[in-house]
């Protein structure tokens, strides 16, 4: 299921969107989620070490309120980042603002930013939108998509992925933004999950973590690590299924629904031609993988012979050793599509044009055998074309 399938829509969520004025297209750049009464909460954030003001604040609401989340504001055009205490000041402004409307405390309102960073937030263009934005929400499978539109930057396209429990008694939706600086942990991304579940912000937050590490940390675009990266998941309850009930069911699903979140994310980076599936195979343990997959998918190198589709293993073998893993160079193996291309640090007999052909495909499998135990993962990442570096080198202009 993509932006385009089914939505199974969770019992007790409203949504909205509007235009604040915010991007200079014109295009909405506001969207609201109702949780009604309210939900309960868990949220992961980006590991870089220069978070954005929404991110201060939203944090600090989850403690104040013990995990729970009655409306989340986000805003497109302006990540409110690098803004110093007046960003802190005008994201509390917004939400208290908000919270007047919905006549809760403002810290049950969780803010978003995401856009360019260093620029003021625009509080009164924001403000002046309030009452409207909170005024059209509905419980609609239209409204969630004009949500998931108000929320894009360089997004082609929205991200929507939906997964109903077997039991029918419950689903999980989810929504997702992200095109560039996308490395984990985590990648540059907002992502709303929303269910109807009934469960608590302590079992939801271990449900998340689990499900992050089986997708959005197996992702790479391009190496940057955003300062805006938010996942936030929230149970309603109004299906009144407990999690405890549903445990197994639940976390597959939750992984299922971010793996394509993630993919989504992934096919649509900024530039991107080609999508690689980096299959790291024969690690000793799964963080070893992870290293060489990583460290591969950042590699210029590799990534813009990936864009020509250029069978040149010789930039990926380099890049593995140079992972800080302690490879044996003898043991190494790698395979492009179907075909070994290099053994033991040497090439293979191999049909270059066949190579060729696979890394001309919109999707292939490059594959790494390292030869050092059992431990193997899929990560997933792409190419770096000149439609990425044009996008990028005019961003803020």
């Amino acid at each position: 299921m993509t932006a385009d399938g089914p939505i199974f829509l969770p019992q007790g969520f409203k949504f909205s969107s509007a235009s604040a004025g915010i991007k200079t297209s014109g295009k909405p750049d506001l969207g609201l989620i109702l949780a009604e009464p309210s939900a309960s909460a868990a949220a992961l954030f980006t590991r870089n070490r220069i978070v954005a003001a929404p991110l201060e604040v939203g944090r600090a609401a989850l403690a104040k309120t013990g995990g729970r989340v009655r409306a989340v504001l986000v805003n497109s055009g302006n990540a409110n980042c690098a803004t110093g205490t007046k960003g802190v000041r005008a994201c509390r402004i917004v939400c208290a603002a908000l919270a007047r409307e919905l006549k809760v405390n403002a810290s049950e309102v969780f803010p978003s930013s995401t856009g360019i960073i260093g620029v003021p937030l625009p509080t009164a263009k924001i403000n002046h939108k309030l009452r409207s934005l909170a005024g059209g929400a509905e419980p609609t499978v239209e409204r969630l998509r004009q949500f998931s539109e108000a929320i894009l930057t360089t997004d082609s396209r929205p991200k929507l992925d939906s997964v109903p429990l077997r039991s029918g008694k419950a689903s999980i939706t989810g929504i997702a933004k992200g095109a560039g600086m996308v490395h984990p942990q985590l990648a540059t991304m907002l992502v709303y999950l929303l269910t109807d579940i009934v469960a608590s912000p302590a079992e939801l937050t271990r449900a998340l973590r689990k499900a992050c590490e089986h997708s959005f940390n197996l992702i790479s675009i391009d190496g940057d690590t955003s300062t805006n990266d938010t996942v936030l998941l929230l149970a309603s309850g109004q299906s009144r299924t407990k999690l405890q009930a549903v445990r197994g069911e639940f976390e597959r699903a939750l992984i299922e629904l971010c793996r394509s979140l993630a993919e989504q994310i992934v096919r649509d980076g900024e530039g991107v031609g080609h999508v690689i599936r980096l299959q790291i195979e024969g690690a000793k343990s799964r963080a070893e993988a992870l290293t060489v997959a990583r460290t591969i998918s950042r590699s210029l190198l590799v990534k813009t012979a990936w864009a020509g589709a250029d069978p040149n293993w010789g930039r990926i073998l380099a890049a593995v050793g140079r992972s800080g893993v302690p490879v044996d160079p003898r043991r190494i193996i790698i395979s492009i599509g179907d075909q070994k291309v290099c053994q033991g640090s040497s090439a293979c007999a191999f049909d270059q044009t066949r190579a060729h052909a696979e890394l001309s495909n919109p999707e292939s499998r490059v594959t790494v055998r390292l030869g050092r135990g059992k431990a193997s993962i899929e990560y997933l990442t792409t190419d770096l074309t000149s439609d990425y570096v044009k996008l990028n080198a005019e961003y803020s202009t």
